[in-house]
């Protein structure tokens, strides 16, 4: 079992503003049929050719508080089985737990953000075939 990079992850103060500064720079477009709006707090672009996407996520810091050091960070898909199964073999590998998000939003959702050993975090998303399953 492996994973491959479902998109990159930049954490923000503002989603929309940081996503459409990016559009021109990379050349990227919204996803389709999901467009960012002022006061998202995600947005989605995304590579028309290679299909690359870069998600804003706004993060809450204390007013006049900086954004925490790590900013960025990769959230993986298992290629095959579940997404607890790629926790559980990551874990395995030496990985460790930072927050646990199954279940947030119902039901079947959700990820776990780990971090690798020397502390830089990836989130884990529920395979494609889970998101396919209702």
């Amino acid at each position: 079992m492996t994973s491959f990079v479902s998109h990159t992850t930049i954490d923000c103060r503002d989603a929309y503003a940081l996503s459409e500064w990016w559009k021109p720079v990379l050349g990227y477009v919204d996803i389709d049929g999901d467009p960012n709006e002022p006061g998202h707090e995600e947005c989605m672009i995304r590579d028309p050719d290679s299909g690359h996407q870069v998600l804003f996520i706004e993060v809450p810091v204390a007013e006049g508080a900086e954004l925490p050091g790590k900013r960025i960070h990769l959230d993986v898909v298992p290629r095959t089985g579940t997404r607890d199964e790629e926790v559980d073999r990551l874990l395995a590998h030496g990985a460790t737990q930072v927050a646990d998000h199954r279940g947030n939003h119902g039901p079947g959702t959700g990820w776990v953000t780990l971090a690798d050993p020397e502390g830089n975090q990836l989130c884990v998303l529920r395979s494609e075939a889970e998101r396919a399953t209702p």
